[in-house]
């Protein structure tokens, strides 16, 4: 059996801020269109504080929740203590997606195939940010510049990067 597609989505800013208090320091109607988009159907990954800040399992996806709590629950979610016990959740999909926060981002990394980006093109001061990697061991294979004005006015890029060397399946 192959394993999934392994892809992070993650909305940043130019100085790689993810989030300020848990929750997004912007409002971007077209990120969240497109992350409905791309994760429909297919199992979703994030930590516990990015469930939290969420607040429910996002509906016609499976949502999977890392966290260090062993005795944690949470209702329509399957709840697991590590990356490589998510991914094994996963089995079946043919892509799955992390969705944050920093520390999973980081751990992902290294195995992920994939990483859909919306770059805000804005310096945003937070608290949760995302990590420094080695762009050299990514492509760009597509670039989509947006702008809105409402309900704040924000310059953005939809880019999409494809893991550079060629991972065994």
């Amino acid at each position: 059996m192959t394993r999934p597609r392994i892809s992070i989505l993650v909305a940043m800013t130019r100085n790689r801020t993810i989030g300020v208090d848990n929750t997004l320091p912007w409002r971007c109607p077209e990120d969240l269109k497109r992350l409905k988009t791309l994760t429909m159907g297919h199992h979703i990954v994030m930590g516990r504080k990015t469930f939290d800040s969420i607040g429910k399992p996002l509906p016609g996806r499976t949502t999977v929740v890392v966290t260090r709590n062993r005795a944690l629950t949470l209702e329509g979610c399957i709840v697991t203590h590590s990356l490589p016990e998510a991914i094994a959740a996963c089995a079946g999909d043919r892509e799955i997606f992390i969705l944050g926060g920093a520390e999973l981002y980081a751990q992902a990394l290294p195995v992920a195939d994939t990483m859909y980006v919306t770059e805000i093109l804005h310096d945003v001061p937070g608290d949760a940010h995302f990590p420094q990697f080695d762009q050299s061991g990514w492509v760009e294979t597509s670039r989509e510049p947006r702008h809105q004005e409402a309900p704040q006015p924000l310059e953005f890029h939809f880019v999409t990067y494809r893991r550079r060397t060629t991972q065994t399946k």
